[in-house]
């Protein structure tokens, strides 16, 4: 014990300056077995440092006492210790030890599923990745957790406030994998299906050896997403994706997607119901169950009703002759608000635009590369496959 009371002391004396701290890095990395073994014996120390100041010494011995199996009860104590780390440390210092602090936000993550409580930790999960990501442009290891908790927590919103920042950088493709399939179920929660079509086809066209099970449960959501968007899906991936996903994604298996199911029904019923704005200026809400298939006038007028007040049709309703007047799309494009908007887009596609050339000659000079590129090309024809994807009108 003398030895831990010794290195809390040089974490306090080599916190303040930079050279200093690096020097302290090395020193706990020498540390380190000596910090587990002593794992059960190390919380009283924690009291002695200052997540605040004593940032990079912190985690180091948080990191070995959360490092052992965990009851509910330590839990709850661990959660609270861990929160005031994150909400304290310092960037600078964290970074130094990425592993660690990517080890103690996860099993933060597991402590607070463990209790039942997931929305205790969305906020700190995202203050987290704020101090650990080098810019917002950077996918961490940190991403998949925050959205999951999101999704457990059904903190829909906060977790989308992510999923709007522009990807350019990326740790490891699993974080990648997750980041996409999260996000998806987030969208689908927040019925924002065509960014939720668009998470989850990253997932099932991103180069692959072998088909995982991410991929696998992205792909069956894929394809109901892809019925409520659109009304129909390609029998086919594109020919970007990688071969494992070609050969092996398009079998579907009973799974938990009744949710899903459930809005692929109601959207078609939407659809059918939009078709009709394309052909007539007024029609009777009977008429409307009628051609749409609907059990009662009373249904159609709930759709009808949800679809107005979605955006998704310009219409009125008579309630006293139950007529449904169809109307055009009242946006004129020509507001202040929508020339921003448009102004904006353009801004950000322009940026966009410039990242990609940026990537593609970096990427066109790289030895390993245009090595593997060569070795890759020989082993497909890219003639083998169809020009134009089948698809099925549902």
């Amino acid at each position: 014990m003398n030895s831990m009371e010794g290195l809390v002391t040089q974490i306090q004396g080599l916190s303040s300056t930079a050279s200093d701290v690096l020097m302290l890095q090395n020193l706990l990395k020498q540390a380190n077995d000596s910090l587990h073994a002593e794992s059960t014996r190390l919380l009283p120390f924690l009291d002695q440092l200052d997540p605040s100041k004593h940032s990079l010494g912190y985690l180091y011995f948080l990191e070995a006492c959360t490092a052992g199996p965990i009851t509910k009860e330590q839990a709850s104590s661990y959660v609270l210790i861990i929160a005031r780390f994150l909400s304290s440390c310092v960037s600078e210092q964290i970074r130094l030890a990425s592993h660690k602090f990517i080890s103690v936000c996860k099993r933060f993550k597991d402590q607070l599923v463990l209790l039942g409580e997931p929305l205790r930790g969305v906020a700190l999960m995202l203050t987290a990745i704020r101090k650990f990501q080098s810019s917002t442009e950077h996918l961490t290891a940190l991403h998949p957790e925050f959205l999951l908790l999101c999704l457990l927590a059904k903190s829909y919103k906060t977790g989308h406030s992510v999923l709007e920042e522009d990807i350019f950088e990326v740790d490891q493709p699993k974080d990648l994998f997750l980041y996409c399939y999260y996000g998806g179920m987030i969208c689908i929660g927040q019925k924002h299906f065509q960014k939720a079509l668009e998470l989850l086809h990253n997932v099932v066209t991103a180069p692959m050896f072998a088909v995982n099970a991410i991929a696998v449960e992205a792909y069956k959501k894929y394809i109901l997403v892809s019925l409520i968007l659109h009304g129909q899906f390609s029998t086919s991936l594109p020919k970007y994706s990688s071969s494992a996903a070609q050969r092996n994604l398009r079998s579907l298996c009973q799974d938990n997607n009744l949710g899903l199911v459930k809005q692929v029904v109601s959207s078609l019923y939407k659809q059918n119901i939009q078709r009709l704005t394309q052909t007539y200026l007024t029609l009777s809400l009977q008429d409307i169950a009628n051609t749409v298939q609907l059990s009662s006038v009373r249904e159609a007028e709930m759709h009808v009703l949800q679809m107005i007040q979605d955006v998704e049709i310009y219409a009125t309703i008579n309630q006293k002759d139950g007529m449904v007047r169809f109307l055009e799309d009242p946006e004129q494009y020509k507001t202040i608000e929508m020339i921003e908007r448009i102004d904006s887009s353009i801004q950000r596609l322009m940026i966009l635009s410039k990242k990609i050339t940026l990537t593609d000659e970096l990427m066109s000079c790289d030895p390993s590369y245009l090595s593997k590129g060569c070795r890759e090309r020989q082993k497909f024809d890219f003639d083998d496959y169809d020009s134009v994807p089948q698809r099925f009108n549902v």
